[in-house]
């Protein structure tokens, strides 16, 4: 069993926003696999289905993003899946909008919800995949770039990502996260 977590903050304040690109590629998957992700529990939103004949969990945390590793833990833990089939999508502003990086395992850089998941679970050794947003034009404006509206024209960049990453996620379910990453970091 795989578990699938699209980091971002709740919905509801927060969609179409950079820091929801995980979220975006789980509301992705949940969509071309029809599963219902709409059970709640875990500190969390989730549902169960299938991709490629495997039985996976699509998670999308309620915690707000520095706090995702409490969803996350307490999600595998009751289901005790093994790490290596836990991956975890989030939002990266060292990589450029529309493409995406696939890793193994790795720290949590500067990403605060990657560092509460790797807190949480006491380990970097999980795949993950790095959505691309690309910097703010100024520093200063990071917070604002990252939780506020994107505009249409620069969602439509960032909906090449969220495609791509979706895309990976079923890659690795299929075939293992080494043709992944072989495949989608060119």
């Amino acid at each position: 069993m795989y578990l699938i977590v699209g980091l971002g903050n709740p919905e509801a304040d927060y969609a179409r926003t950079r820091h929801n690109m995980g979220v975006d590629v789980v509301n992705k998957l949940a969509d071309k696999y029809k599963i219902a992700v709409s059970k709640d529990q875990f500190k969390g939103l989730f549902g169960m289905g299938e991709i490629g004949g495997e039985k996976v969990i699509l998670l999308k945390p309620q915690t707000f993003m520095n706090l995702s590793g409490d969803s996350v833990a307490e999600c595998v833990n009751f289901y005790k899946i093994n790490l290596n089939n836990l991956i975890v999508v989030y939002d990266d502003i060292d990589t450029e909008p529309g493409k995406i990086r696939v890793r193994a395992k790795g720290g949590p850089g500067t990403h605060n919800g990657m560092k509460s998941v790797v807190s949480r679970l006491a380990t970097e050794e999980f795949p993950r995949i790095r959505v691309g947003i690309g910097q703010p034009e100024f520093k200063d404006d990071l917070v604002n770039y990252v939780i506020g509206h994107v505009k249409d024209e620069d969602y439509e960049v960032l909906l090449d990502g969220i495609d791509k990453a979706a895309d990976a996620v079923s890659h690795i379910v299929k075939y293992g996260i080494d043709s992944a990453m072989n495949k989608y970091n060119v």
